[in-house]
């Protein structure tokens, strides 16, 4: 017999008729509040439950099933959650995590396909090989995330901080990254001749300063008025992209086909490397 106690009144909200919490079925409880502090729910079933506010810190949710939870405001600080399924192609059944503390979590490999995870705390997460598509990150710290090969696809990531953030290999097709943060982001490859993919991604306004561009797919992206100052864009696929009033001070286009390229009101003077075709008109 397994008793669920709150995390600050100590009060026992919840009985489980297990000798562990491992595989455990705890679907549809109220759990708002849980300390669940390092607790192993790996593999454990708490589809439909409630765990608003719940303390979840170091626990471990390998493969645990979490869909239609409510996790706002939870802490999952430093939680494992490799695997964990939280999301769902029907986003009537994915999870809730908004306004939760997921700073440092493991999500390697982690579905959250459609899950609300707005104004949220993934300082540092690692999310490698996840699917987040269709999910919505807006307003939430990615800050330092390694999220290589993590599909972004359709994905809302409206004034999102990805500073510094490895998004090598991803796919961020038609993905809201609109006044995001990505200074110092790394959107490469880690092998010779991989890239990441951000066709038909909405850039508006992102800071994406620094950034790690090589390589990049970047086709009908819009970077209009985006920040780019001192990116290295070396050998990017800039078809049909919208640089119009870009900053791309001191940012390097070596080997990149400007052509069908958007350049109205940028100050390409100031770029480095970039071969204008003569028929361009208002550069800066």
């Amino acid at each position: 017999m397994i008793e669920i106690k709150h995390r600050r009144t100590g009060e026992v909200i919840e009985v489980v008729d297990a000798d562990t919490l491992v595989g455990a079925d705890l679907r549809d409880m109220r759990l708002d509040g849980a300390d669940f502090r390092g607790a192993d729910l790996s593999g454990a079933n708490l589809e439909f439950s409630d765990l608003n506010q719940a303390d979840l810190s170091e626990a471990k949710l390998h493969g645990t099933l979490l869909f239609r939870v409510h996790l706002n405001g939870a802490d999952l600080h430093g939680a494992d959650l490799t695997g964990a399924r939280m999301g769902s192609e029907h986003p009537s059944r994915a999870a809730n995590l908004s306004s939760a503390n997921m700073s440092h979590a493991i999500l390697r490999g982690v579905d959250l396909r459609n899950a609300e995870v707005r104004n949220t705390n993934l300082q540092g997460v690692d999310l490698s090989g996840a699917d987040l598509r269709g999910a919505d990150f807006s307003n939430s710290n990615l800050c330092h995330v390694v999220a290589r090969k993590a599909l972004f696809i359709r994905t809302n990531l409206r004034e999102t901080n990805l500073c510094g953030a490895d998004l090598r290999d991803c796919h961020l097709n038609d993905a809201n990254l609109v006044k995001a943060s990505m200074h110092d982001a790394d959107l490469s490859s880690v092998t010779d001749g991989g890239f990441t993919v951000i066709n038909l991604a909405n850039m508006e306004g992102a800071d994406l300063s620094r950034a790690n561009l090589r390589n990049v797919s970047a086709q009908e992206t819009n970077m209009r008025n985006a920040n780019l100052t001192d990116a290295d864009l070396t050998n990017a696929v800039l078809g049909g992209a919208i640089l119009r009033r870009a900053d791309v001070t001191n940012a390097n286009f070596q080997g990149v086909e400007l052509a069908s390229v958007t350049m109205e009101f940028a100050n390409f003077s100031k770029a480095r490397n970039a071969v204008i075709p003569n028929y361009k008109k208002n550069l800066r």
